[in-house]
C-alpha cells in the first residue's frame, strides 16, 4: 500500500476550513470507467467539484467535463470536492429517473476507503448518529440526536499502521458529509479533512483521504445488478 501520511500527531478540537484557491486536477481531464446507452460511470479525482459552483472561479466540474463529451448527461448523485472515486451519471431522462429513485430508496451500495487519525481499537462496528445542517457554519453538518435525520455507517478496519488506521466505510444512509462527520464524531477524523479534522490532522495529507471504491446498483435498462470498482489510489 502506498502511504502518504507522516508520523504521530495529536488529535485536538475542530476549526473552520481555511480559504482555498480552486485548482482542480486536469490530468486526466476525464476518466471513464464504463459507458453504455443509459449510464456513464466516471472516476472523480480529489479536488474536482461534482457540480459547478455559483462563483465563476468554481465553474469547472465533473458534470461540465462530462457534458462536453456527452451533451445529454445528467447528475444523479454527488461526491464531495475532496472525495475521489466512482460516480454514475445518467445519459437520458428515463435512466436519470430510475437511478434517482434507487439512490433515494437506498437500493444502491457504496463502499469507501478512508485513512483516519488514531488507532481504531475494534475491528468493526456500526455508527448510528443523526445528522443535521450546521446553519451557522454551512455547508457543514453536525450530530444532532433530537433534530437530526437518521444516519448509519458500517465500518471495518483494514490495516493499522503507526498512529493511523485504514478503514472500509459503508454508508447505509446518504446524508451530506456523513462519513466525515461520523468518523470525527467517534474520535477518528479522516486525514486531510479541512472541514471536520483539527488543523494538525487536516495537514497530514494534501488531499482528503476518502475514496469511493465500489458502487453497485440495478441497471436502468433491464434491472440487472451491475457492480463497479475504482481501486483506491492510496
Amino acid at each position: 500500500m502506498r502511504k502518504t501520511v507522516a508520523g504521530p500527531l495529536p488529535i485536538s478540537g475542530n476549526t473552520p476550513p481555511p480559504d482555498f484557491i480552486y485548482d482542480p486536477p486536469t490530468d486526466p481531464w476525464i476518466s471513464i470507467i464504463h459507458k453504455d446507452l443509459d449510464i456513464l460511470v466516471l472516476s472523480k479525482p480529489s479536488g474536482l467539484l461534482t457540480v459547478s459552483g455559483k462563483d465563476l472561479a468554481h465553474s469547472d466540474s465533473l458534470e461540465k467535463r462530462a457534458q462536453r463529451k456527452f451533451k445529454s448527461v445528467r447528475v444523479v448523485h454527488r461526491l464531495d470536492r475532496g472525495t475521489s472515486g466512482l460516480l454514475v451519471m445518467a445519459l437520458n431522462t428515463e435512466s436519470h429517473r430510475n437511478l434517482g429513485m434507487q439512490f433515494e430508496r437506498r437500493k444502491t451500495q457504496k463502499t469507501y476507503i478512508a485513512v483516519v487519525a488514531g488507532t481504531v481499537s475494534d475491528d468493526s462496528d456500526t455508527i448510528n448518529l443523526p445528522l443535521v445542517t450546521d446553519w451557522y457554519n454551512r455547508p457543514k453538518q453536525m450530530v444532532e440526536p433530537m433534530l437530526g435525520r437518521p444516519a448509519t455507517t458500517h465500518w471495518r478496519v483494514l490495516e493499522r499502521f503507526g498512529s493511523y488506521t485504514r478503514m472500509e466505510l459503508t454508508p447505509i444512509s446518504g446524508r451530506s458529509h456523513q462519513l466525515r462527520v461520523h468518523m470525527q464524531a467517534i474520535g477518528h477524523p479522516i486525514l486531510g479533512d479541512t472541514f471536520y479534522a483539527p488543523p494538525e490532522i487536516a495537514a497530514v495529507s494534501p488531499r482528503l483521504m476518502l475514496h469511493a471504491e465500489k458502487l453497485s446498483f440495478f441497471h436502468p435498462s433491464d434491472g440487472r445488478e451491475v457492480r463497479f470498482c475504482d481501486p483506491c489510489p492510496y
